[in-house]
């Protein structure tokens, strides 16, 4: 683990329990919060943006969250859960942070929400969004500032509906995300699925599944390959030739965390969304000059999503001030997310997770020679997803 602090911060005081717990009459405590995503790895460049987004909304706030020095320590999964939960726990009883912030993958999730959640601290993913706790699981000490997991994927299933495609080949990774993406995709797609590939998470030699794309010639392919997975398969599927053959949807595939990497192999590939960088409202005017100023890249998603969390704590403890040692009070105000968030409009359900629009995108080529997604379409205005009814939360 290493701490990352701002330049606002020059010590920070021993804390002996979350730091909601302070004393009113004293002068407020900075606030401790646990960064926990993958650092290392193919997954590396995904806990990157979250880090770069979380950071930067830090920065626009002179290291304040809340009118608090915010004291960031960041751990790296290393996309291992055994040493996910290791750090979750390091964070909860040794940091003794107030929010754990992470993680990118659901894998991860599932080993680290028990130890964080029933540890005392708030958890605040900025990227997973499992099903599992989106239902009966659900926590009143769990957010999510991305969306559950099968929305996405279910959007472009409604997409490849649309255009009339008869026979999909679906490929994802073979842990609960990747599950979850072929779900979503199933779920609009009425057409014939010829296969249903899953993947090790390590995959980077995709020639024997673009072989058997070859062969059963389907209409369209789907697939979600976050971070390294999805540079590898963009390359081989682009230099394969199929690419002028078979339509390509994606999620997480070819998005600002791959398109440096993938560049023109990327461009005309469609995906699904929440946001997209050239999203016309002042909210995501500001944050990617700025991320853009800060990083020389353009963001992606993870990005703002990890901008996104910060910008939640920011909302919640500038709202409960001196009461910030009422639990109940402190979920409320994260329940309420009273900023504005880069994509437009966006509200929490009973179960945390958001209620938001959904858009198809497309990667296109920047005047400035970089690369980025773009808007193609709306297909869903505030869309809840499917497993809040099953949420014993109200």
């Amino acid at each position: 683990m290493k701490r990352w602090l701002t330049a606002a911060i020059l010590a920070v005081a021993a804390l002996s329990g979350p730091a909601w717990a302070a004393d009113p009459a004293q002068p407020a405590a900075p606030v401790k919060i646990g960064l926990l995503v993958t650092l290392s790895g193919p997954g590396a460049v995904l806990g990157q943006q979250v880090r770069n987004g979380f950071m930067l909304a830090l920065q626009q706030r002179d290291g304040k969250l809340g009118g608090r020095t915010a004291d960031v320590v960041v751990a790296d999964d290393e996309l291992k859960p055994d040493v996910g939960v290791s750090r979750a726990r390091r964070l909860v009883e040794g940091d003794k942070v107030a929010f754990v912030v992470g993680p990118i993958f659901s894998n991860i999730l599932g080993a680290i929400f028990r130890p964080v959640t029933q540890g005392g601290a708030i958890l605040i993913s900025p990227n997973a969004g499992s099903s599992v706790y989106a239902g009966k699981q659900c926590s009143a000490d769990f957010f999510v500032t991305s969306y559950e997991n099968t929305q996405i994927h279910a959007v472009l299933g409604a997409y490849a509906q649309s255009k009339g495609y008869k026979r999909a080949f679906l490929m994802a990774p073979n842990y609960q995300a990747g599950k979850d993406a072929v779900a979503g995709f199933r779920s609009r797609f009425k057409g014939e699925v010829v296969a249903e590939d899953y993947v090790p998470l390590t995959t980077i030699d995709f020639q024997s599944e673009l072989a058997r794309i070859a062969d059963l010639k389907p209409d369209v392919i789907f697939t979600f390959m976050p971070g390294g997975l999805g540079v590898a398969l963009v390359k081989q599927f682009h230099q394969s030739g199929l690419a002028a053959t078979i339509p390509f949807l994606s999620a997480f595939t070819a998005d600002e965390s791959t398109l440096p990497a993938e560049q023109d192999a990327a461009i005309g590939l469609y995906g699904g969304m929440t946001w997209a960088p050239n999203m016309d409202n002042p909210a995501n005017k500001r944050f990617v000059a700025d991320y853009l100023a800060a990083y020389h890249a353009v963001p992606g998603s993870y990005a703002m999503q990890g901008y996104d969390a910060a910008q939640l704590i920011d909302s919640a403890l500038s709202k409960v001030g001196a009461e910030d040692g009422d639990r109940t009070k402190l979920r409320a105000a994260l329940h309420a997310a009273d900023f504005a968030s880069p994509r437009g409009p966006f509200r929490f359900n009973t179960n945390g997770y958001p209620i938001q629009d959904f858009y198809v995108t497309k990667v296109a080529k920047r005047p400035d020679g970089l690369y980025e997604t773009e808007i193609a379409e709306k297909v869903a205005s505030q869309e809840a997803d499917g497993f809040a009814q099953e949420c014993p939360l109200h």
